[in-house]
């Protein structure tokens, strides 16, 4: 595989754990050339305030959360276009603090959480095609537009104990259609990515209750600049509105508004190594919600 297009695999695919349903992932739409594989393995920590209706009496909630998730990416051929499968397996340790009911409390949990697999199809853009002919694609288009679509499950496999309210797998499926385009010229690139989260309903939630939830409606969007040396760096911007719970028929008005801002770098270790760093902030628009901060470092391999 030659260079330039080996290493714009690997940096576009450092993927980190995300432990809301909401994310912010630039270069989502990268092509990857057939006969290639990419393996990967990151690593986030998350930290922030959880804030909850009064009447349910928790106050100064914290959360304390580290995450490790293991990726593989597999390029396929659909026709003349190109497609790939994505599979992440996250595993969490979670510390949450504060006072319920003017009581200090501390709760922990460790295990795996839900596995995800995505299903994605660039419709406009540079067909299937090997290394060598995407890079003499590149070199032909130095403006070009791609749009994609993709669809993505979340699978109910990760830990979780009906007799405890906290837990790092949700136990419900979670379905994520999501339709995006990128416009390079030259050195920079614009993504701008919509997507709809369906969840189904947990039907053994706490205390032998049915929790549902309404569909979440998100967007993102990145600005990329590429350097010649192979790095990268990018500022994103995201924002989602929905996902109120109804536990028994009862509302719970907890609908979420939630801002993410992102900062990305990329660079490569060697002709089939690269590492990813990045910084995530979220902030909630209501009176309940969560305001958090993230890092994390991700590292990927082409085979």
């Amino acid at each position: 595989m030659t260079k330039p297009i080996l290493l714009v695999c690997l940096l576009s695919f450092c993927s980190l754990y995300k432990s809301t349903a909401q994310d912010i992932e630039p270069r989502r739409w990268a092509p990857v050339p057939m006969g290639s594989h990419i393996i990967g393995l990151g690593y986030v920590y998350q930290s922030g305030d959880i804030y909850f209706d009064p009447v349910l009496q928790a106050e100064n909630v914290t959360m304390d959360v580290h995450a490790v998730a293991g990726v593989y990416i597999q390029p396929f051929k659909l026709g003349t276009k190109l497609g790939r499968i994505d599979v992440q397996v996250p595993y969490v340790s979670a510390r949450w603090d504060g006072l319920l009911s003017g009581e200090p409390t501390v709760k922990k949990r460790y295990g795996f959480s839900d596995p995800r697999i995505r299903v994605s199809m660039n419709l406009i853009g540079p067909n299937a095609m090997n290394a060598k002919d995407m890079l003499e694609y590149y070199k032909s288009h130095p403006v070009n537009t791609m749009v994609g679509v993709s669809f993505a499950v979340t699978f109910p496999l990760g830990l979780y104990d009906e007799e405890r309210l906290l837990n790092v797998g949700q136990n419900r499926f979670v379905f994520r259609p999501q339709v995006g385009m990128v416009h390079n010229w030259g050195l920079w690139s614009y993504e701008f990515t919509s997507s709809v989260f369906l969840f189904s309903n947990n039907n053994h939630f706490y205390n032998k209750q049915v929790r549902k939830q309404k569909p979440v409606i998100a967007v993102q969007s990145h600005l990329i600049k590429r350097f010649t040396n192979n790095m990268w760096v990018s500022l994103s911007g995201a924002y989602g509105v929905g996902g109120e719970a109804v536990v028994e028929g009862n509302e719970l008005g907890d609908q979420h508004s939630d801002l993410l801002y992102s900062a990305s770098f990329g660079m490569p270790l060697s002709r089939t190594q690269a590492v990813k760093i990045v910084y995530l902030h979220t902030e909630t628009l209501r009176d309940v919600g969560a305001d958090t901060d993230s890092v994390g470092l991700s590292w990927t391999k082409l085979f």
